[in-house]
């Protein structure tokens, strides 16, 4: 296969899925990388390294740097980051096929593969952290935050300069989310019955008595 090609579907997934982690490591660690000389980006991509965006980027991740080290804050950021990350996901990832130059069809395959990434690491991550806010102590949490800025980190590095490896590695890391989503919402879903419980508010599960 075509080195180029592979060089831009590493970056292409890669968008997309360090997308749902850390929007704003994304943003910079591809904008300054290309603006350092580090890497060239496809034309649909060159505007992540235009000062007024990385500044902009720069600002919220400052902001969410530490909103995601406070526990209940970081569950709140995510919520909201919902509606942020996977567009963005989506976004990144048909500029970063622009690299393709196959035109509108790679671009929309492109928009919903990073769509479909930024949503599964989004909701792995937001849903580890509720499991995770439940440990009184704070320590676990700022773990879990570093690991996922390094991890964006890494990862597109390694898309940028390894690109078989990180598909390699990308490809474990969907099979794991596939593994866990689903035992992540069952543990959120006992979390929050067992929350009603205590309150009182625990749906009657048989016949009323009489």
């Amino acid at each position: 296969m075509d080195h180029n090609i592979i060089n831009t579907l590493a970056l292409t997934l890669g968008a997309g899925w360090a997308s749902g982690l850390n929007l704003y490591a994304t943003i910079l660690t591809l904008g300054l990388a290309n603006t350092l000389g580090y890497a060239s980006l496809p034309s649909g991509l060159e505007v992540l390294s235009n000062p007024l965006v990385l500044g902009a980027a720069g600002l919220m991740y400052s902001v969410e740097f530490f909103a995601d080290k406070i526990p209940g804050v970081d569950t709140a950021w995510d919520g909201l980051h919902t509606f942020i990350r996977i567009p963005a996901g989506v976004l990144l990832a048909a500029g970063a096929a622009s690299g393709f130059h196959l035109g509108e069809a790679a671009a929309l395959g492109a928009a919903l593969l990073g769509g479909g990434l930024a949503a599964g690491s989004h909701m792995t991550k937001a849903g580890s952290r509720v499991l995770i806010n439940t440990s009184p102590e704070p320590f676990s949490n700022w773990a879990a935050s570093f690991t996922e800025d390094a991890t964006v980190v890494g990862g597109l590095w390694t898309a940028l300069n390894y690109p078989w490896v990180f598909l390699a590695l990308l490809l474990l890391a969907v099979l794991l989310m596939a593994w866990l989503l689903p035992r992540l919402w069952r543990a959120i879903r006992g979390l929050f019955r067992s929350i009603g419980r205590f309150f009182g508010y625990a749906r009657e599960t048989g016949p009323p008595t009489r």
